[in-house]
């Protein structure tokens, strides 16, 4: 993508920052964020930066071509904090924000859904498959997907959903500031380089498809460029335990730290995960190019050896 005014909510987290840094090279990028959990600090010199709330009145969205909406409270244990302030955020927020980039002409979006909704699966997960919300979150994703649904059927908009399929990056990256809502492959590298255990939820058997955030960018630009419409998996197809991901964090740093075991704290919890990607693959050519061994090097790179 190259010569488009592209608007990035949540630009300041995680997924936004990336995304909005990685634009700004060929685009005009405006990133909006409340700081929440977000930090400008993530946020190259040439993204024009907004703190403003996605459910502000007056957004940026004058002359934009694409919007990517990535705020959003997300997390089950952030959102179960004040569901209704969740909902406001993370359904509400969605739906101002297209709505005022749709007044302003822009017909393109891409929005981050979750792929918490398929529960547990060991085998790959198809956008094709039935899905329930068990929590708040789940429920906020779910309504933006139908509310997108109603933006394409009713004003013509081109509206792609992405099932994310558990991002990472590392402290090393812009993940640090999430904290304890940072992505495990980050949290668990940090305190293994620290000398300190990762404590494991169970028995550490559980799995998850640890996508790389380089990748999900690539993903994010790719179905924007495509004017994709509906609900993609943006994940490897692949999934590691969390025994196997310290094993490997330990390998990469040269260290041998075990972890340690704890019961697992939370009423609601997904023991396993993998994407299905043959969707988004087919649109528009799209496939993971960091597996996890060598992202979880990546991760590593910035701590001294042992």
């Amino acid at each position: 993508m190259n010569g488009k005014r592209v608007l990035v909510t949540g630009g300041a987290g995680f997924i936004g920052s990336n995304l909005a840094n990685h634009l700004a090279g060929e685009n005009d990028v405006v990133a909006i964020d409340d700081l929440y959990l977000g930090t400008p600090e993530n946020l190259a010199a040439d993204v024009e930066f907004h703190e403003t709330s996605v459910l502000d009145d007056d957004l940026p969205t004058a002359d934009v071509d694409v919007v990517y909406h990535l705020a959003a409270l997300s997390s089950y244990t952030m959102h179960e904090e004040d569901p209704a302030e969740g909902a406001r955020v993370n359904v509400e927020g969605f739906v101002n924000t297209v709505e005022q980039a749709r007044e302003d002409g822009c017909e393109t979006v891409v929005y981050a859904s979750t792929s918490s909704i398929y529960g547990d699966r060991t085998e790959p997960s198809p956008e094709t498959m039935a899905v329930e919300a068990r929590t708040g979150y789940e429920a906020s994703k779910l309504a933006r997907e139908r509310y997108a649904e109603y933006f394409h059927n009713h004003y013509g908009m081109q509206l792609a959903g992405l099932r994310f399929f558990s991002v990472y990056q590392g402290f090393g990256g812009n993940e640090e500031h999430k904290g304890e809502y940072a992505n495990t492959v980050a949290q668990f590298a940090d305190a293994i380089a620290n000398g300190e255990r990762p404590e494991l939820f169970g028995d550490g058997s559980q799995t998850r498809d640890f996508t790389h955030v380089d990748d999900v960018v690539q993903a994010c630009e790719l179905a924007a460029e495509h004017r994709l419409q509906g609900i993609y998996n943006v994940g490897t197809g692949e999934s590691y335990s969390f025994n196997e991901m310290v094993a490997l964090i330990n390998e990469a740093l040269g260290t041998d730290v075990e972890p340690k075991y704890i019961e697992n704290p939370l009423d609601v919890y997904v023991h396993d995960t993998m994407a299905e990607t043959e969707r988004i693959e087919e649109a528009t050519g799209w496939e993971p190019e960091i597996g996890f061994e060598e992202g979880v090097e990546k991760v590593c790179e910035g701590y001294s050896q042992y």
